[in-house]
């Protein structure tokens, strides 16, 4: 996000680490261009991409096992800064001279770490601090070319500098909320050791990627896939700012969407942006589909197929149509193996457009392929979206449907429909929408016996699922207050006809899954 990325690049070699993506969630956040790479990618080519730092990152292999990960050692001589951390810095180490052990006590979990050397990487960090650890092998102390910077009770190299190079290691996690002044030292290590000044900024962004596309696009058409979400309509906000009357977005109306999501979406992209704007009503095709279908890959499978029937019938409308946007993040990228250098980028398909650039002949545009999830969001912001839909929870491709647990019909769809609006509209009233990552109703396959009035009923249950995560691989469930719950299970159960019992879910991912199909 600055006139020239490339110019900070920071690059973070993959050892495995489970916190890879966080690290350069963090480092964004710092306002430095990052990528993740291969870690065995050449010296040659890192030096062609001419980053201003290294980041070696952490992974679940021992250094000194045959079949370990390893980095081209010929990175060590290009002068440029090196950052190991964890499983990074023992092969930074051990490729200098160092020696890496088993150590005699294995540390999982938080550590008092004392600095010894209250500059460079720790400048303005406590004199002790506390740090997380997760390792069971680490650097013996070694005299000579490793300095050691800090150390904790068990381990007396928990950070080391070379002594006439510019590689740096920390034994433990800075990028994790365990370590509190971890953003500093990551901060330290971009700023002071590697030059950078934080030219990473939505606003330039913003201008570069919209020259960018007008340069691309030239005159040609853009048809974008809409879903309503946050990423296809960023994808479309931003390329109507580019091309304006050029784009033409295709939304689906597959019959399983929220309740006032189409006239939401029609609001937005008509009204405010004066959208080329094509609604296909296919809902009575997708029910069909899905008519007596009760396994949620099949409901997935079908909704996939009948997408892209309709989608292509809509398509082949818009006349001189080049190119086809879709709203894929880095995340994606890098699930895909799509990293730099990496193996073949077969880049994740937006869940509402899977398949079709092949199938159509289309060439591919997808603008927000280096953005993280939090940074669409502030582009959204700043393309004039309104918050509610920037700020609007994930819902997953084949929709309601997945949430519809057993067979799908019209009338389950509206039970589900209303109860998941009250959901909403009260979290929203009280507070608590943004305070959630996700939460939505799920309409069970069972019935359950009630009272209402004088008389007995055996009506449909709903389960509640509220979650509060920062990076959707872990979550846990949203400790709403009781009198909250209540309101919501009785709003439901009176106005909702043919529900008679509502349910919490208070299972944390793992071992579940966030939704339940």
């Amino acid at each position: 996000m600055t006139a020239a990325p490339e110019s900070e690049r920071i690059l973070i070699l993959d050892f495995g680490s489970q916190y890879g993506q966080l690290i350069a969630r963090r480092i964004r956040e710092l306002n430095v261009f990052c990528q993740i790479v291969r870690h065995d990618i050449p010296a040659e080519r890192v030096a062609e991409l001419k980053p201003r730092g290294l980041i070696l990152s952490g992974g679940p292999a021992s250094v000194y096992a045959p079949n370990a990960p390893r980095c081209d050692p010929r990175l060590f001589d290009l002068g440029i800064p090196v950052l190991g951390i964890c499983y990074g810095m023992q092969l930074a180490c051990q490729a200098l001279g160092g020696k890496v052990l088993p150590a005699e006590r294995r540390e999982f979990g938080p550590a008092i770490c004392r600095i010894r050397e209250a500059n460079g990487l720790f400048a303005g960090v406590s004199a002790e601090t506390t740090v997380w650890m997760s390792h069971g092998d680490q650097v013996q102390l070694v005299q000579g070319d490793f300095l050691p910077l800090a150390s904790t009770d068990t381990c007396p190299m928990a950070a080391t500098r070379h002594r006439t190079r510019a590689v740096y290691g920390l034994q433990f996690h800075p990028e994790v909320s365990h370590t509190p002044q971890g953003t500093r030292i990551l901060r330290n290590f971009l700023y002071d050791v590697c030059g950078c000044q934080g030219l990473w900024q939505i606003d330039s962004f913003l201008s570069q990627t919209v020259a960018s596309l007008v340069e691309r696009i030239g005159n040609k058409r853009v048809i974008c896939g809409l879903s309503g979400g946050v990423d296809s309509s960023v994808t479309a906000a931003l390329l109507l700012r580019a091309v304006g009357r050029q784009v033409s977005c295709i939304f689906v109306d597959n019959g399983l969407l929220r309740q006032g999501e189409v006239e939401s979406v029609k609001r937005t992209f008509t009204g405010h942006f004066q959208a080329d704007l094509h609604i296909v009503d296919a809902g009575a095709r997708f029910l069909q589909a899905l008519e007596g279908v009760s396994d949620p890959q099949e409901k997935r499978r079908r909704i996939g197929h009948v997408f892209i029937d309709v989608f292509k019938d809509e398509a082949r409308h818009i006349e001189g149509a080049h190119f086809l946007a879709q709203g894929t993040l880095y995340p994606d990228v890098i699930e895909s193996g799509g990293t730099v250098d990496g193996p073949a980028a077969n880049i994740k398909t937006h869940h509402n457009v899977g398949g079709l650039p092949k199938e159509l002949g289309f060439e591919l545009i997808e603008p927000l392929k280096d953005l993280f999830k939090d940074e669409v969001r502030k582009l959204g912001l700043e393309l004039g979206l309104p918050e509610t839909l920037v700020y609007r929870h994930p819902f997953p491709g084949p929709g309601l449907a997945v949430r519809c647990l057993g067979p799908v019909t019209a009338d389950r769809l509206r039970v589900l429909r209303q109860a998941d609006a009250i959901l909403l509209e009260e979290l929203k009233q009280s507070g608590w929408y943004r305070k959630t990552a996700q939460a939505f109703a799920v309409l069970l396959p069972i019935h359950s016996v009630g009272v209402m009035g004088d008389g007995r009923t055996y009506e449909n249950v709903i389960a509640l699922r509220i979650v509060q995560t920062d990076d959707f691989m872990t979550a846990d469930w949203s400790k709403l207050p009781y009198d909250l719950l209540g309101k919501i299970s009785a709003r439901i159960v009176n106005s909702v006809a043919g529900v008679n019992r509502v349910v919490y879910d208070i299972t944390s991912k793992p071992p579940a899954t966030i939704e339940w199909e």
